[in-house]
């Protein structure tokens, strides 16, 4: 653990990218001048099951995909932007595209993607998924070495 001098950003201030800050300015056309809280995740333990809040602001519906597959889920989102502008007479003077995905997988064991509740509301989606027990791990067994 860190000292709580370094703050919660420390990894992601020190590992900061400064392309995109050259080449977008602060503010990301995709994803506005929060673009660092993406993903980020809350996970609770309540009784029975799990319960995840994750934060994916600007993004609908329709742009975020959960997939499960060898028991990881996966939580991805993509969404584009197109810029035109056109001058009086109808000709292009600035037409750009910008396209962004996000992507993050949690490792979640043997459960059926019936048992998973999913739910997006106001930037965040919620997951419920049921909390199986863990499977027993061998007894280790000494190994004598000659």
């Amino acid at each position: 653990m860190l000292p709580s001098i370094f703050g919660e950003r420390f990894f992601d201030d020190f590992f900061d990218n400064d392309f995109d800050k050259q080449f977008f300015g602060a503010h990301n056309p995709l994803y506005g001048k929060h673009a660092q809280n993406l993903m980020k995740t809350d996970i609770r333990e309540a009784g029975d099951r799990y319960e995840m809040d994750i934060d994916l602001p600007g993004f609908r519906k329709e742009d975020l995909n959960l997939e499960l597959n060898d028991g990881y889920l996966t939580i991805s989102a993509s969404k584009g932007l197109d810029k035109d502008e056109k001058n009086k007479d109808g000709q292009y003077i600035r037409r750009e595209r910008y396209t962004g995905k996000c992507a993050r997988s949690f490792y979640v064991g043997d459960v059926q993607p019936s048992e998973i509740g999913a739910k997006y509301e106001d930037g965040i989606l919620r997951l419920t998924l049921p909390k199986k027990d863990a499977p027993a791990l061998p007894a280790t067994n000494r190994i004598a070495i000659e």
